[in-house]
């Protein structure tokens, strides 16, 4: 199976909706850009299942029974808060019954210009013979996603480990598939460019401000 599956690269409608997160005058909406972000998480949780092992299945109906292909193993949905929660939400409405974990790893900016990646929070259920999937809304070092990895793989080892990101840097992807060979990508959009503070160019901006507001901690 292909590990890094890029959206953009394939006429969809998901690319219209990847194109409204970007533009300037349509984020400032941040119900939109919440929905927009939501309905990305669906489309490409639709993909991922694409990939999945099945087992063969019965259901009755009320004229008889029908052979179904149900999901070999349950699924555990962790996201980086707070900007991933919209993303979340979008790949949770495909994987209903999903189990869920939450990860604060945010950036903590420094004066000199640099950052360290700092996790506060964890809540994780067992992952042991799961599908893992993360969601984070940026994938732009790559920093946040290993350390987030490291913390959730703490707790169990994973039948599969998936990656949902809505926008990523080609730096970011090269990054986590270096760090976790075994990782499948499922991405809206990969750039080119990562600023020297580290954001995607061109990118969409905060997606945790646009989802939520500007905030005062840096």
């Amino acid at each position: 199976m292909k590990k890094v599956f890029n959206l953009s690269e394939y006429p969809n409608i998901g690319c219209k909706i990847i194109g409204e997160m970007r533009d300037v005058k349509i984020q400032t909406d941040r119900r939109r850009f919440r929905e927009n972000m939501s309905k990305l998480g669906e489309i490409l949780a639709y993909e991922l299942s694409k990939s999945l092992e099945y087992v063969d299945g019965k259901v009755e109906t009320p004229l008889g029974t029908a052979s179904v292909k149900l999901p070999a193993h349950r699924f555990v949905i962790g996201t980086i808060l707070r900007a991933g929660l919209p993303l979340h939400q979008g790949v949770l409405n495909v994987f209903d019954q999903a189990d869920n974990a939450f990860v604060s790893a945010y950036r903590k900016h420094h004066r000199d210009g640099s950052f360290d990646i700092r996790v506060e929070y964890l809540s994780c259920p067992d992952l042991n013979g799961c599908t893992l999937i993360l969601t984070d809304a940026m994938l732009a070092t790559g920093a946040s996603v290993h350390l987030t990895l490291l913390k959730l793989l703490e707790y169990g080892k994973p039948s599969s480990v998936h990656l949902v990101s809505a926008i990523g840097s080609g730096q970011g992807v090269e990054y986590v598939s270096r760090k976790y060979p075994e990782l499948n990508i499922w991405i809206g959009a990969i750039d080119d460019e990562l600023t020297a503070k580290s954001y995607i160019v061109p990118g969409l901006g905060d997606a945790g401000d646009l989802s939520f507001g500007e905030k005062l901690q840096s």
